[in-house]
């Protein structure tokens, strides 16, 4: 009997210790915004190609805060509650409510827009602490933007800048901006949101300012804005995370970053962390493959013609 109690002491404790390794471990994926399903596709490929399957090797569970700032703050919370192993957050609002809610479970960023002016991590090369990912940052973004609105329309020379007051990377954005407009002999209008409930007493703004155009902050850029844009007859040119749903919901132009790469990227980074890599250690990626949509309806609703050179260099052409 004391040789069966004794395997059992040592057995049933390493049988615990198996199937706690063995059950499936919780990825929390925090969005500002409502995450579309070709993101969530290629997040899900990416963990899939690293060796964990969704359902079986790990469990996602989707988290968005609807464009809301306390509600994503709670959401957060309740991540960190649940215990997750991991929090993927995108866009600076996500990565800033996670980073408030834990500072020892791992967050992966996809993507921020400049974790280094945010304050996210010490460097990108060694990030530290219990956050690292990707950074959509673009060398010269303003200059890239704004010569993007002159090649269509050569006598832009005021452009009203939206940025959203609730976040930290709006100023780093309007500074870009400014920087980029001083040499290019533009004027710039900064004009302050809280997201897009204010939409239309914003653009009444942007009408008495006399601004041609507007250069709008990705978490802003949805079909909202694009519409009023049009109504306005303003070209209009978005960054970042919407590069594609910005120009899709019948903005102008999206310039940026590929967001499915960075969902792709992402799922690397969790797939090392899960097997032990300390998120401190990873170094943050910086994108590598940009893109150039254009929407040709929307440019002929406002009386733009888009050059033929540029609409060859563009990566797809909504029409």
């Amino acid at each position: 009997m004391r040789v069966l109690s004794l395997i059992a002491a040592i057995v049933v404790p390493t049988l615990v210790a198996v199937a706690a390794l063995a059950a499936p471990r919780t990825v929390g994926v925090l969005t500002f915004q409502p995450m579309p399903e070709i993101y969530k596709d290629a997040f899900r490929k990416s963990l899939r190609d690293q060796g964990f399957v969704d359902g079986k090797d790990v469990t996602i569970d989707w988290r968005t805060g609807d464009g809301t700032v306390a509600r994503i703050d709670q959401l957060a919370a309740d991540l960190v509650k649940m215990k997750v192993s991991v929090i993927v957050a995108s866009l600076t609002p996500g990565v800033t409510a996670a980073i408030k809610a834990t500072k020892s479970i791992p967050i992966v960023m996809a993507p921020v827009a400049d974790p280094l002016a945010t304050g996210f991590v010490k460097s990108l090369a060694h990030p530290g602490g219990n956050v690292t990912g990707i950074t959509n940052v673009i060398v010269d973004l303003g200059s890239k933007q704004l010569g993007l609105l002159r090649e269509i329309q050569p006598s832009v020379n005021r452009v009203a800048v939206l940025v959203d007051s609730r976040t930290t990377s709006a100023k780093p954005i309007l500074d870009e901006a400014q920087s980029a407009a001083a040499k290019a002999g533009v004027h710039i209008i900064p004009v302050w949101m809280s997201g897009t409930a204010n939409a239309a007493e914003a653009f009444k703004t942007v009408t008495k300012e006399r601004a041609q155009a507007i250069l709008v902050q990705p978490i802003l850029g949805d079909k909202v804005i694009a519409d009023l844009a049009r109504e306005h007859r303003l070209l209009s040119i978005v960054t970042g995370f919407s590069t594609q749903s910005f120009p899709q919901a019948g903005g102008l132009i999206g310039y940026g970053s590929n967001p499915v790469e960075h969902y792709q990227r992402a799922g690397v980074y969790v797939a090392k962390i899960l097997r032990g890599a300390n998120p401190g250690d990873l170094p943050v990626e910086q994108a590598t493959t940009f893109e150039l949509i254009l929407n040709v309806k929307t440019a002929k609703a406002i009386g733009v013609t888009i050059p033929k050179d540029m609409l060859v260099r563009a990566n797809q052409v909504i029409e």
